[in-house]
């Protein structure tokens, strides 16, 4: 019986190993004839991590017109220790991307021990922006190049030539900006420049993916790690919609070709920036990130007519006699000034030996008139008698009471439009002058004779056309303002709300009733006086002319204005360098450019001054 137990043991022993051996051959058949990953891992030596770009934000306009898209852009991305030197067929690989041997030797070979960028370890570019045809005759030959790979990331498109200043560009980033945000970017990507790309490069950049790769002992592609279970999808940058108006931003292109200057158009009632026009301008589409790129830059960056800076913001400029209406203003508020005055002006202010001169026009018996017909006699002795409320020899806390108003309605400081190197523009305070006659007039102290050039917005005084068209926004609200800003929302369905501060209201510390007379003055100066040539017969509009002085050449032409006169709907300033009279130019440039917006469309009456605009060039008696 004991034998016949044993007997039976043994076979069942040898059952469970036939059984057993049956399942290892038949899975070992399997892994090996039936299913191919695991081969493929098997033979995996590395997992990649490669970087997924989103695709940047878009850009509108107010009326949801598509003003910036995005244009695929191919790079050539090269992991140096994954080459195959031994078997690289240097000659095929120059072949398919029509480079040289040398520029495929210089471009390869990089400072691997002081040059910190790069990393033997770490994908770099070899080459930059290639054509979609070149990229898809490497794609069907990479796998012969273990080590390089093509990199997909988005540059910019233009559908209209318009606007290059507001929307901005966008570059590579620089070592300074990777070191800053070594979590942000790396090497290649891109930010933005200027403008809007710049000011919103946070909220359109959006957030990077990654792709997993298994890689084989030669640097191939394996296949997805983990079944692209780990990798992490990119996330886009948000779609936002500006304030600008594209018609506008476009006529008053058209209008400023061949001139030098600024044209600044805002919604009174929200802050929103309607145009914002820098001339000359340049077709934002010759930067692209295409071969010519760098040309183009060194082309603009050379021009004698400094296209690259930003008139809007970057250019300080004397307002001439724009500020006559805010002189008035702090003045009757200050009760330093009756809105009723009479000041009579013999063809200019006389006082201390010097003289101002000033037009023939009638003698001014209020505030009102004296706007109308510009009269720096009146606005010379007004902004005297406000410094010196305190004394004649005290002319400090005058002049400080006066700037603190100014202050107040966003001059001398930055308006914090969203948009980047604004500049703050300049008004003269009492310490100013103080240091001044200490050093040149050898410690002897200055009096409002001596300064009432400001009276008249000239002397030290400096605004930027943001800020001139923002004075009109203030006095077409009788008062207040908003912050200018050139964002309107987000596209279509998105969560994002824009910043709580756009809706704040700013007030300028003048009561309203003294608006009146200010409002019908620059209402007559168009229906009467200075600004004849803005007059429509349908919209009401209020302005002001100026003309600055200017040492190096003829004087600017200067208009600031709203309309309609009530209710009003859009806010005005525009600066024509070296034109001459504000009638001459400025003053036809901002009514056609308020026809337009209010309308859509020029009357006929008003071609000629349309065509008289378009055909202009000024840029010829540049001095």
């Amino acid at each position: 019986m004991a034998s016949d137990s044993n007997y039976n043991r043994r076979y069942i022993i040898q059952a469970v190993f036939v059984v057993a051996a049956v399942l290892l051959v038949g899975k070992a058949l399997y892994i090996q004839l039936l299913d191919p990953s695991y081969g493929k891992n098997a033979e995996a030596t590395a997992i990649q991590e490669y970087t997924v770009y989103p695709a940047r934000g878009l850009l509108y306009d107010r009326d949801n017109k598509l003003l910036i898209y995005n244009t695929p852009v191919y790079d050539i991305m090269v992991t140096y220790n994954l080459i195959d030197k031994d078997h690289f067929d240097t000659t095929r690989f120059c072949n398919l991307l029509n480079i040289t041997k040398e520029h495929f030797e210089n471009t390869l070979n990089k400072n691997w021990k002081k040059d910190k960028r790069y990393s033997k370890a770490v994908p770099f570019p070899f080459i930059s922006k290639i054509s979609p045809e070149v990229c898809v005759r490497f794609q069907e030959s990479m796998y012969e190049f273990p080590g390089f790979f093509v990199q997909l990331r988005h540059a910019r498109g233009y559908p209209h030539h318009n606007a290059a200043h507001v929307l901005g560009y966008i570059r590579e980033v620089n070592p300074e900006e990777i070191a800053k945000n070594p979590a942000l970017y790396e090497l290649s990507d891109y930010i933005g420049a200027s403008g809007l790309e710049k000011f919103y490069e946070k909220e359109l950049s959006g957030t990077k993916g990654t792709r997993l790769v298994l890689k084989d002992n030669l640097g191939r592609d394996v296949g997805p790690y983990k079944g692209k279970t780990s990798d992490i999808a990119p996330t886009a940058g948000a779609d936002i919609v500006t304030s600008i108006s594209l018609e506008l931003q476009q006529y008053g292109e058209m209008l400023m070709q061949n001139k030098i200057g600024s044209v600044v158009a805002i919604d009174p009632q929200t802050g929103e920036v309607l145009a914002m026009i820098s001339s000359p301008a340049y077709d934002p589409n010759v930067l692209t990130l295409n071969q010519n790129r760098g040309k183009e830059y060194v082309r603009l960056l050379s021009d004698s007519n400094n296209i690259f800076l930003d008139r809007s913001v970057q250019a300080m400029y004397p307002p001439g006699s724009l500020f006559k209406p805010i002189v008035g203003l702090i003045a009757m508020q200050e009760k330093v000034l009756n809105p009723d005055r009479t000041i009579g002006c013999s063809m200019g202010y006389y006082g201390g030996g010097l003289r101002t001169a000033c037009h023939s026009h009638p003698t001014c018996t209020n505030v009102a008139m004296a706007i109308q017909h510009s009269c720096n006699a009146y606005f010379v002795t007004v902004y005297r008698d406000m410094i010196d409320k305190y004394g004649f020899y005290n002319p400090q806390r005058g002049l400080d009471t006066f700037g603190g108003y100014l202050e107040k309605m966003g001059l001398g400081r930055r308006l914090s439009i969203d948009f980047p190197n604004e500049n703050r523009g300049f008004y003269p305070n009492a310490k100013y002058y103080n240091t001044i006659f200490e050093r040149q007039q050898a410690g002897q102290k200055w009096n409002s004779n001596w300064v009432r050039s400001v009276g008249i917005g000239q002397g030290e005084m400096l605004l930027t056309p943001l800020q001139m068209a923002n004075l009109g926004a203030m006095i077409a609200n009788r008062g207040y303002y908003y912050t200018p800003h050139l964002i309107r929302g987000y596209y279509k369905n998105s969560t994002k709300k824009i910043d709580a501060r756009y809706r704040e209201k700013h007030d300028s510390g003048i009561n309203r009733v003294h608006f009146d007379p200010v409002v019908e003055g620059m209402r007559g100066a168009v229906t009467g006086g200075t600004a004849r040539g803005a007059n429509l017969p349908d919209i009401p509009i209020c302005g002001k002319t100026g003309t600055a002085e200017n040492p190096h050449g003829k004087d600017h032409s200067i208009f600031y204005g709203f309309a309609p006169m009530d209710n009003p709907r859009i806010a005005i300033a525009v600066y024509v360098e070296n034109a001459g009279f504000g009638a001459t130019y400025a003053v036809p440039i901002a009514s056609l450019m308020i026809e337009k917006y209010l309308t859509h469309e020029i009357r006929p009456e008003r071609k000629y001054l349309e065509e008289r605009m378009l055909n202009a060039n000024l840029l010829s008696s540049k001095p």
